[in-house]
């Protein structure tokens, strides 16, 4: 983004005195939620704060931990390192793939629809890192359980980010486990926001007058 861009975003961020995911009045996370929803064409979005995160979440989405094992067709060191620590075992054969994933920066950042209408696998993994504004990623899917279980894993507790104020539980059939803090700062989203939002506009024709 230009600096202008981001200046702007970081006031209105700021300004609105809204910092925290956890507030209930915060409008960034679910703007880039949405956001992603439509650019991939896929129902539901959990939004953390580093692509493990995101990848943990995709695995625990699907009831996969320790002792499990996730079918994957791409992974680099690090993240074979992380699912190893998870105590996950990785493979490339066996089925179906687990997750996609799709790392986006300033390069491609535009080409989210097309890259996601490629994906296949239950959650779709974006690392949003590269656009250059922090740790930053999202599970995609259509799968309701899925992205709830997912939903629960990033913040400390029993709860959601939608169930914490009213500690009620949403919904019986989930189990608490270990809880993690993957929680996303509204700051990173709203940039995250912008600079999807920048890339998916048609670029000026060649030549055209400011």
């Amino acid at each position: 983004m230009e600096l202008f861009d981001t200046a702007t975003v970081l006031t209105r961020v700021l300004t609105s005195g809204v910092v925290m995911s956890i507030e209930k009045s915060d409008r960034e996370l679910p703007g880039l939620e949405r956001l992603l929803t439509k650019q991939t064409g896929r129902a539901r979005a959990v939004l953390l704060n580093s692509r493990t995160g995101a990848l943990h979440a995709a695995l625990a989405g699907q009831g996969i931990g320790h002792g499990g094992t996730a079918v994957v067709d791409d992974i680099d060191d690090a993240g074979r390192a992380f699912l190893g620590w998870l105590g996950v075992t990785v493979t490339a054969d066996g089925g179906p793939v687990t997750y996609d994933h799709v790392a986006l920066g300033p390069e491609n950042a535009g080409r989210l629809p097309e890259l996601a209408a490629r994906a296949t696998a239950p959650a779709l993994v974006v690392d949003l890192t590269g656009l250059g504004f922090g740790p930053a990623a999202a599970v995609l899917t259509d799968d309701e359980l899925i992205w709830a279980r997912a939903e629960r894993l990033k913040i400390f507790g029993a709860h959601d980010l939608r169930t914490m104020w009213t500690q009620e539980e949403a919904d019986l059939s989930l189990v608490p486990g270990v809880q993690f803090n993957y929680r996303l700062s509204p700051l990173v989203a709203a940039c995250a926001r912008m600079a999807l939002t920048q890339a998916a506009r048609p670029a000026a024709p060649s030549g055209a007058r400011s």
